[in-house]
């Protein structure tokens, strides 16, 4: 790709970026993520962007941003202009490209899901447009044996078929064997590196698939820059934020940049939903991340049933349910079944596993009528999942909520959520309002499942 820079872009490079070259020695006054984000929130405030920092009035702004930053700094950082001009021209012999927070084509979904805290500038090699596919992020440890590499391959292709986009980490073991699994079979992915960049666009592996636009390779850090724990850990939710749906292949417990990604999603940023894998070798910290809410994957086959999952569309309007019981850990669950139609002998995601908790109660609600809640009024089953779905709505209307987004944020079909919502709302549990026709808490109904136990529920 052939670009010329925005002056918004050369600003933030020289404020940012390293910009490596042979044997040039990293500047100590690099602003840091937080210390950029301080400038940017200024410089708003201010009326300005950062281009203005390279106008003719700009040891001005250089005086009114002192506050933030010393004035020092910024004017010697500003004024690595030629190397960055030899920098570029390096990168685009490379086929290297670079986008900054402040152009038009900047990753969407990384802008969206993260706002200000989106990294300033992204560099890449390979077709930029995957960046706004989505697809499915595969994560898992970098040592794992043949059974799983294979699986992660399968992943891939089936990816392929599905015309789903993986997206990865492009590290060695799970990340690697995905995208090679759907570049194999002709699909698409995209490559969320830690470092070294400038590397793997030059691997003779890579070449093919990035010359035809089957891959894009992308990096948060300079292309020359070599591996730090830091830059792994940190560019995890990078890859998140640019997939529709995760799937964590392998983790340890409690340590390493997989679990800590994973863990980020389930108890901090829920971008998307995060399953795991449910067949084959136990894995302790696939148990783990169960716990805290991570679902398992329900081994669709067909592309159909493939992209139904990754893309949440629903190809019926069934879904299922795990509940705590006696205190034992396993998270609250919701998500849509997938389609029997055109695999006769799935494997159910609740059947039982090597993953299955003898502490869990499994619920199959298909047998409830989700549409028709008055079909059963007397069934136990069917009440302890009203008082489950309750308390979770309860959680939900926090905040104002129309019917739709409650619906959304559940998984279920928009009928059985309003049949829910009349319900609670007939028993003074919910407010609607005559004004836009959202819910809220009536006061004296928090919390709707008192007693019970508490369901965490899994909000994007």
């Amino acid at each position: 790709m052939t670009q010329k820079l925005s002056l918004n872009t050369q600003a933030i490079l020289l404020l940012t970026a390293p910009l490596l070259l042979s044997k040039n020695s990293v500047s100590s006054d690099l602003l840091t993520n937080a210390d950029y984000k301080m400038v940017v929130r200024h410089l708003l405030d201010l009326g300005k962007k950062p281009a203005d920092l390279l106008s003719t009035n700009a040891n001005q702004l250089l005086d009114d941003c002192k506050s933030i930053i010393d004035k020092p700094r910024m004017e010697r950082l500003l004024a690595r202009g030629f190397l960055l001009g030899q920098v570029v021209e390096y990168w685009k012999e490379r086929s290297i490209w670079v986008v900054s927070r402040a152009d038009e084509n900047y990753p969407s979904r990384l802008k969206s899901q993260l706002k200000e805290n989106a990294p300033p500038v992204i560099y890449g090699c390979g077709n930029m447009k995957l960046l706004e596919t989505g697809g499915l992020a595969v994560v898992g440890s970098r040592n794992v044996n043949d059974d799983l590499i294979e699986y992660s391959k399968e992943i891939g292709r089936l990816a392929a078929r599905s015309k789903t986009t993986i997206v990865s980490g492009g590290a060695k073991g799970v990340d690697i064997s995905s995208m090679q699994g759907s570049l194999e079979e002709g699909g698409n992915a995209c490559g969320f590196l830690s470092d070294s960049l400038e590397k793997a666009a030059l691997t003779r592996t890579n070449r093919e698939p990035l010359m035809n636009n089957q891959l894009v390779l992308i990096t948060a850090n300079d292309p020359r820059a070599n591996f730090t724990v830091g830059f792994a850990m940190q560019r995890n939710k990078y890859i998140y934020a640019l997939a529709d749906a995760s799937l964590v292949v392998n983790s340890d417990l409690e340590k390493g940049g997989t679990w800590a990604g994973a863990q980020e999603q389930l108890e901090k940023f829920h971008m998307v939903p995060v399953y795991v894998r449910s067949t084959g070798e136990r894995s302790p910290g696939i148990d783990g991340l169960i716990k805290k809410g991570a679902m398992l994957w329900p081994n669709p086959t067909m592309p159909s049933d493939f992209t139904a999952l990754v893309n949440k569309t629903g190809v019926n309007k069934d879904f299922r349910m795990t509940v705590k019981v006696e205190g034992k850990t396993q998270a609250d669950i919701t998500q849509p079944a997938i389609s029997m139609e055109e695999n006769p002998n799935p494997v159910s995601l609740f059947q039982a596993g090597p993953f299955q908790s003898d502490s869990v109660k499994q619920l199959d609600f298909k047998s409830i009528a989700l549409t028709n809640t008055a079909e059963e009024p007397h069934s136990v089953l069917a009440e302890e999942l009203f008082l489950y779905v309750s308390n979770l709505i309860s959680k939900l209307l926090i905040s104002p909520m129309i019917d739709t987004q409650i619906a959304s944020e559940l998984e279920v079909s928009l009928p059985q959520t309003k049949a829910w919502l009349n319900r609670l709302v007939a028993e003074d549990k919910i407010i609607k309002s005559n004004k836009g026709g959202s819910y809220t808490n009536a006061p004296q109904s928090i919390p709707f499942g008192h007693g019970l136990a508490d369901p965490k529920l899994s909000v994007r």
